[in-house]
C-alpha cells in the first residue's frame, strides 16, 4: 500500500526534514503572527517533494498552498501574487492532479507519464505567457500593487510553471525554480519593512533547492522511463 501511493525515498524524506526544520526555526525567530505562513510553507515545502517524484498528491497540496499563500500575499499588497496564485495556480494545479491522475506510468498511482512537449507547442506555450503577463501588467498596475517590476515577472515563471506542470513536462521545476528566485527577491524587499517576512524569504530558499532537486528527479525518471518503454517495445518485437 505504501509503494502504491508514496514513492518517497530516504533522500527525499531527508530533504523535507531539512527543509521543514529550516522553516520551523525562521518561524519562530522572524515570525510575528499567527500560524498561517508556518503552516503554508510547510504544506508548500511537502508538495515540492512529491512532485519531485511525479506523485499526484503534488498538485493536490498545491492547490491548498496557493489558496494560504494568496491570503498571505495580500497582507503586504502583493495584489500580483494574489492574484497568480488564487485566479492562476490554484486552478491550475486542479487541472494538473486531473491530468497526472490520467496518466500514471505503467499503472503505478505514484507515478505519472512524463510528456515531451513538441517546439510548436513551445512556442505557443511562449506566446501565451507574453500574453498573460501583458494582461497581468495592466491589472497589476491599476492595482497599485507593491513592486510592480518582480510582480509581472513572478506572474510570467508562474504561469510557464503551471503549465508545463499541466503537460508533464520536467522543466515545470526550472520554471518553479526560477519563481522561486524572483519571490526570494520580492519578499527581500518586503522584509526591509518588516523582518517578520525573512521567514517566508527562508521558505522560497528551501522551495528553490527542493525545485532544483525536482527537475534532476524528473529528468533521471523521463531517461528510466523512455528505457523502459523501449525494452518493452523490443520485447514484443521479438
Amino acid at each position: 500500500m505504501k509503494k502504491k501511493y508514496f514513492n518517497l525515498t530516504k533522500t527525499d524524506i531527508t530533504l523535507w526534514g531539512i527543509s521543514a526544520a529550516l522553516i520551523i526555526v525562521s518561524f519562530f525567530i522572524f515570525g510575528k503572527d499567527g500560524y498561517l505562513t508556518l503552516t503554508a510553507s510547510l504544506i508548500g515545502i511537502t508538495s515540492l517533494i512529491f512532485n519531485a517524484k511525479g506523485n499526484p498528491i503534488g498538485p493536490l497540496l498545491s492547490v491548498v498552498f496557493s489558496v494560504m499563500y494568496g491570503i498571505i500575499s495580500y497582507t503586504f499588497s502583493y495584489y500580483g501574487e494574489m492574484a497568480t496564485y488564487l485566479g492562476m495556480t490554484a486552478p491550475m494545479s486542479v487541472f494538473s492532479l486531473i491530468s497526472w491522475l490520467k496518466n500514471p506510468f505503467d499503472g503505478s498511482c505514484a507515478e505519472v507519464k512524463v510528456k515531451r512537449i513538441s517546439k510548436r507547442e513551445c512556442v505557443f506555450m511562449v506566446l501565451l505567457t507574453a500574453a498573460v503577463t501583458v494582461s497581468f501588467y495592466f491589472v497589476l498596475s491599476a492595482l497599485n500593487t507593491a513592486n510592480l517590476v518582480p510582480s509581472v515577472i513572478s506572474v510570467a515563471t508562474s504561469f510557464l510553471a503551471v503549465y508545463l506542470t499541466f503537460r508533464r513536462s520536467p522543466y515545470f521545476a526550472a520554471a518553479y525554480a526560477a519563481n522561486d528566485i524572483v519571490l526570494i527577491i520580492m519578499w527581500a524587499m518586503a522584509a526591509t519593512t518588516d523582518i517578520s517576512y525573512v521567514s517566508v524569504i527562508i521558505c522560497f530558499v528551501t522551495f528553490l533547492a527542493n525545485d532544483i532537486y525536482g527537475l534532476v528527479s524528473w529528468l533521471k525518471m523521463q531517461q528510466r522511463q523512455e528505457k523502459s518503454v523501449s525494452c518493452k517495445k523490443s520485447t514484443v518485437a521479438v
